[in-house]
């Protein structure tokens, strides 16, 4: 009886350790965040210089990188599950929102588009635009290009008629300026950024665009989007990997040694337009993110709509509730 006791005895406390080990793996068990990201994109320089950093082993979440090989590919790659997150605009997001999806939105960056000229071009401004062959990264419903018109009409010129429009992936519109193809391109900023390095210039940005049409606040238009109830479901991990991808961006903008690790990362051998790069991205860096910026992503919203006829926005007159997503 004494040897069947102590059998027991000792039966009972491995089965009661093994609980407690048990506990202690699911507790210390990370959430696993699948981020579909574009290998051009500036949120690789941000997820590199995020894994490289000491303090990641500690945090809340672990990463799973899917590369995607355009921005349509990531939000089919969202839609279908097979990524957690993507960076894409909120315009978007409000959209599907209309339809019962329930995808939000968390800033990433301010950063936008340029208009860029040759260096010896007779162009000046947008009054300069009419009669010339004007190369515009995406299609008809580039929001830069959306922008532009609306501009361009508070001076009384109708941009779409009396321009002779090349659309294309920026890579294309960027060597047709090159090869004289084109008098000017309105192209996304780091593709920008790669023609002000070799001498063309930069004739007006996304952001004075905007400025021109009133809005005055930094309002980004790309960020994380991903569903709602899966952000809510994983608070702690989700709010965890924001905190870490802000400071990422300080990092890669504050400390040269940290941004040494990403320029394997930026497709550009010249020290100029890896400078130049830098320099943008930092400008890009959201700075405040309030009611003033959701107020103006509203007025924004509604200039959109009427400008591609409600093709970008969908039919709902307004935002959608809950586009943006909070981390309260």
């Amino acid at each position: 009886m004494t040897g069947s006791l102590k059998r027991m005895k000792r039966n009972i406390f491995l089965i009661g350790f093994g609980l407690l080990v048990s506990s202690y793996c699911l507790a210390a068990e990370k959430i696993t965040l699948r981020i579909g990201v574009q290998a051009t994109g500036t949120v690789v320089w941000e997820l590199s210089a995020m894994q490289a950093d000491p303090a990641f082993k500690n945090s809340d979440f672990q990463l799973d990188i899917h590369p995607v090989a355009t921005a349509e590919a990531g939000k089919i790659a969202l839609q279908s599950g097979a990524v957690d997150m993507i960076v894409s605009d909120w315009i978007w997001v409000s959209k599907l929102r209309h339809t019962g999806a329930d995808f939000t939105f968390y800033p990433y960056s301010t950063a936008s588009g340029g208009l860029v000229v040759p260096e010896k071009s007779a162009i000046q401004s947008i009054k300069d635009l009419p009669r010339k062959r004007l190369g515009i990264a995406g299609g008809e419903l580039d929001k830069n290009w959306l922008f532009l018109q609306a501009l361009a009409a508070k001076e009384n010129i109708k941009l779409n008629d009396s321009v002779e429009k090349v659309f294309g992936a920026p890579p294309l519109v960027n060597e047709q300026l090159k090869q004289g193809r084109v008098d000017a391109v309105l192209t996304y900023w780091h593709f920008a950024v790669g023609l002000e390095s070799e001498g063309y210039r930069q004739i007006i940005d996304g952001k004075a665009i905007l400025q021109g049409l009133g809005i005055q606040e930094q309002m980004p238009m790309i960020g994380y989007v991903f569903k709602e109830s899966w952000a809510n479901d994983h608070k702690q991990a989700v709010s965890a990997f924001f905190k870490a991808s802000k400071q990422a961006r300080d990092g890669l903008c504050a400390s040269d040694t940290v941004w040494q690790t990403v320029i394997p990362l930026l497709n550009a051998d010249k020290v100029t337009t890896q400078t130049k790069l830098r320099q943008r991205y930092c400008e890009g860096t959201v700075i405040q993110w309030g009611e003033p910026e959701q107020q103006a992503a509203g007025r924004i919203y509604s200039l959109l709509r009427t400008l591609s006829s409600n093709q970008l926005t969908g039919d709902t007159e307004n935002l959608s509730l809950g586009t943006f997503w909070s981390l309260k």
